[in-house]
């Protein structure tokens, strides 16, 4: 297996940006990289729950995710097994701090070879999704 960990200060507190998670309509508007827009086309966000959507990248081509909520804790820890390739489990944990929110992210592949192949894209998207997740947020 393969970990990529990052984390970002994000000026707001723990229950506002993790509505910014919550709410789909909110959510799509940042998650992915620079450039990536999305389509869900279900969103239960509860444990248990499903999350299948659509990622369109900057040159129109399409991405279709599935994926399952095994973990919700309210303003605190999201846990999202995806299921489709790559397959990842991603652990978002909210610390309330003096500034707002340190966000942790996790990011754990199940085949060290795939996470070591898409390391040069994991890594920048990771950190671009974490910067759009703080523009929506300052945009509230």
């Amino acid at each position: 297996m393969t970990t990529f960990r990052t984390s970002r200060q994000l000026p707001a507190k723990p229950d506002v940006v993790y509505a910014a998670f919550s709410e789909p309509s909110r959510l799509a508007k940042w998650w992915g990289p620079n450039g990536f827009s999305n389509i869900f086309q279900l969103f239960e966000f509860k444990q248990g729950g499903n999350w299948k959507f659509t990622m369109i990248g900057p040159d129109g081509k399409t991405y279709p995710n599935e994926c399952v909520f095994t973990q919700i804790i309210e303003n605190e820890k999201i846990v999202i097994k995806h299921l489709s390739q790559p397959q990842f489990e991603l652990s978002i944990i909210l610390h309330e701090s003096e500034i707002g929110t340190l966000v942790d992210w996790e990011q754990v592949f199940a085949d060290a070879s795939v996470a070591s192949a898409i390391r040069h894209i994991v890594e920048p998207a990771n950190e671009e999704n974490l910067e759009r997740w703080a523009n929506v947020i300052q945009t509230r």
